[in-house]
């Protein structure tokens, strides 16, 4: 027990921990300096990252939900079709935040994902097996095309990436209560979408 409680928390809290480490050392954090900290570990980490750092203040700064929902609909195709080695354009790659804000940002949200961390286990197979993971790589693309308009509305981005958080939370520990989660969420985000849209 103890030994599949200390694999998930490197694959959360330890992913958080090197980037954070990334703002500590560097004044600027490209998304590729955060691709590079990530690794090629799963499909998860490419997810609940980008969503974890649209939730935090830096989520924030005009413009960042819109560059953060590109890349993931960028890794979720490329997660739909089966690749295991993600590939970021020069455009999405060099883009860079403060690193001090970076850093700030995602320790603020650290007791969420200790948090989640110590509930999550591995239960409900069939909600991260291939199949489903499909199922989440077009769910993710949806949510992310939904969140441009959002954007125009302050803090309802939040909701889809919330959605997309949970998915890539439940791929990273296998489980499948935090992916149905992850779908009830996303009913919520497509509904706000909608809302969005009849109101532009």
């Amino acid at each position: 027990m103890a030994g599949a409680r200390q694999q998930k928390h490197e694959c959360l809290e330890q992913v958080i921990d090197g980037v954070v480490g990334l703002g500590e050392d560097q004044d600027k954090v490209s998304v590729s300096d955060i691709q590079d900290t990530i690794g090629q570990r799963s499909f998860g980490p490419f997810l609940f990252v980008p969503a974890l750092i649209e939730i935090s203040p830096v989520g924030g700064i005009p413009g960042v939900p819109t560059i953060l929902a590109l890349i993931i609909a960028l890794f979720a195709v490329q997660m739909l079709f089966g690749r295991d080695h993600f590939w970021i354009p020069d455009f999405l790659g060099n883009r860079s935040v403060r690193g001090e804000k970076l850093g700030k940002g995602l320790n603020k949200i650290r007791p969420l994902v200790r948090w989640l961390d110590k509930i999550s286990r591995a239960r409900l197979s069939w909600a991260t097996s291939k199949g489903a993971l499909r199922l989440i790589a077009v769910l993710c693309v949806l949510l992310a095309t939904s969140i441009p308009p959002l954007e125009l509305l302050p803090f309802a981005s939040t909701v889809p990436f919330s959605a997309i958080c949970l998915f890539g939370l439940g791929i990273t520990t296998r489980d499948g209560v935090v992916v149905v989660l992850g779908l009830m969420v996303s009913v919520g985000a497509f509904v706000l979408a909608g809302m969005g849209l009849l109101g532009g």
